[in-house]
């Protein structure tokens, strides 16, 4: 499902967030965005995975050590296996249909 939430993705300066079963979304208008979308729904793929709470266990780990080796939020966002595999592959519309479990091992 999706959900429209201006404010509180505005503050956090981001268009989108899958936070399962849901996608939350800044403007009413991103609804239409299928690679926006897509890249949330591969998050969400890697949510159901790892039983949601092992997702963001592991998201918040990576990105620590990213930030500590690399010392800059951005690169370190950037450089966290889920969002490599969902940058990757947000332009395929088909990538869910033919994903590989636990994919996002690749981008490791």
């Amino acid at each position: 499902m999706i959900i429209v939430c201006q404010k509180p993705l505005k503050r956090l300066k981001i268009n989108g967030i899958a936070l399962f079963p849901f996608i939350f979304i800044r403007r009413l208008e991103d609804r239409e965005n299928k690679i926006l979308i897509n890249h949330e729904k591969i998050h969400l793929r890697q949510q159901l995975e790892l039983l949601v709470i092992f997702f963001y266990f592991f998201y918040i780990i990576e990105y620590y050590y990213w930030l500590l080796k690399l010392k800059n939020r951005d690169l370190a966002y950037r450089r966290i296996s889920f969002e490599r595999e969902a940058y990757t592959n947000e332009y395929d519309l088909d990538y869910l249909k033919n994903r590989k479990f636990w994919s996002f091992r690749k981008y490791l």
